[in-house]
């Protein structure tokens, strides 16, 4: 028997080994099902952080006074230019002034070879010294043919023939006034003469070449400019409430560089022109200008700034502030409790920088200015300017 005992007690620890370890399984298995089965806990939600303001920057609707400036691109003219050319063919004996020179009407340009003119105006005079001479003798045998004739001792054919011979001789010496005059003249075109008071340009000849009367080149041109002219253009539409400004005042006009920011020289508008452009709508008017500083030159491209007129005490706000929308102009107005409203506005006059606004602010709103990308009615505003860098923490020890 105690053989038997001891040969099965291995079995036995076995089985309560394989006993507990199902024991175990069972007992992990049931906590298993419990905790799928088991409600989950709630848990508690973070609250909800509040909405970060955007950064825009504001300003005020304000009223002041705000200058009407009409703006269009004109071209520089010089007030007076002529072209310099031969009017009697000859050499170019001289060219008497030299380039950029600044010349008076009446001074001496340039010399074309005056000998072959003065020798025509020596022949003019001394036909008309020869038939001077025949006159006094057609007039002597009148006088004696008129004397017989009381005597009989002449016709009357004979007096008429010779009333008619001193008529003829007089008629010559009226054509020999011309002659002389036309000689005069051409030989007074060889010592050509400046037309206006202006600065010389290029030579276009030198002396020593023949030159012709109808030569479309010219010698040298001259161009005023002092006073100096600027041609612009605008939409016809500005056209009636120029011409009621110029009836009361005169209009002063700016030039300006090509950036449209360096101001050039100041003038005055002298006239519209008197006819509309039918292929563009547009309106040309001319301005003239000092120009003493030489700033504006001929063919020099400008902006005209014409001044109609300057309202006084209108609601304005900066031009950035407008809005365009499918629906018209608006702005984002800043509220108390520091959210922005679309506001719908009206605006009569934009200059660029600022903007008259005649419907939907009052003076005092503030108005949103830069930032307007990302806003919308109700969104929470900061003044950028307002608001400061945090600051860099203090540095680590050994850092």
């Amino acid at each position: 028997m105690d053989e038997l005992d001891e040969t099965r007690s291995p079995r036995k620890g076995r089985a309560r080994w394989i006993g507990a370890a199902l024991a175990l399984a069972g007992v992990v298995v049931a906590g298993i099902l419990a905790t799928e089965h088991a409600p989950h806990a709630q848990s508690t939600p973070p609250a909800a952080a509040a909405p970060q303001a955007v950064p825009v920057t504001i300003a005020a609707a304000k009223p002041e006074d705000v200058p009407v400036v009409l703006r269009g691109l004109g071209i520089v003219q010089a007030f007076n230019a002529v072209t310099v050319r031969a009017r009697v063919d000859g050499t170019l004996m001289s060219v008497k002034v030299t380039e950029g020179q600044e010349v008076k009407k009446g001074d001496l340009v340039a010399v074309i070879d005056p000998r072959p003119y003065q020798a025509a105006l020596d022949a003019a005079m001394a036909k008309k010294a020869q038939d001077e001479a025949q006159l006094t003798n057609a007039q002597r045998d009148l006088a004696r043919y008129t004397s017989l004739a009381r005597q009989d001792f002449a016709s009357r054919q004979q007096v008429d023939t010779q009333q008619a011979s001193v008529a003829q001789f007089t008629a010559t010496l009226k054509g020999d006034d011309a002659a002389i005059a036309t000689a005069q003249l051409n030989l007074s075109f060889c010592y050509i003469l400046s037309p206006i008071d202006g600065r010389v340009g290029l030579r276009q000849i030198d002396p020593g070449n023949l030159v012709h009367a109808n030569d479309s080149g010219g010698i040298i041109s001259i161009a005023q400019l002092h006073p100096i002219s600027v041609v612009f253009t605008l939409p016809q539409e500005n056209l009636p409430k120029i011409t009621r400004a110029m009836a009361a005042r005169r209009l002063p006009v700016e030039a300006y560089a090509e950036n449209d920011k360096t101001k050039l020289a100041q003038g005055e508008l002298l006239t519209p022109d008197n006819s509309i452009d039918t292929t563009t709508g547009t309106i040309k008017l001319k301005a003239n200008f000092a120009n003493g500083d030489n700033a504006l030159w001929p063919g020099q491209f400008v902006h005209a700034h014409l001044l109609l007129e300057t309202r006084h005490d209108v609601l304005t706000v900066p031009s950035d502030a407008v809005q365009h929308g499918p629906s018209g102009l608006y702005a984002y107005v800043v509220k108390p409790d520091s959210t922005v409203m679309r506001q719908d506005i009206e605006v009569d006059q934009d200059t660029g920088k600022v903007a008259v606004v005649t419907k939907g602010l009052a003076a005092g709103d503030k108005v949103v200015v830069a930032g307007q990308a990302r806003l919308q009615n109700g969104t929470r505003v900061a003044d950028a300017s307002q608001l400061r860098p945090a600051a860099a923490p203090p540095p680590k020890a050994g850092g």
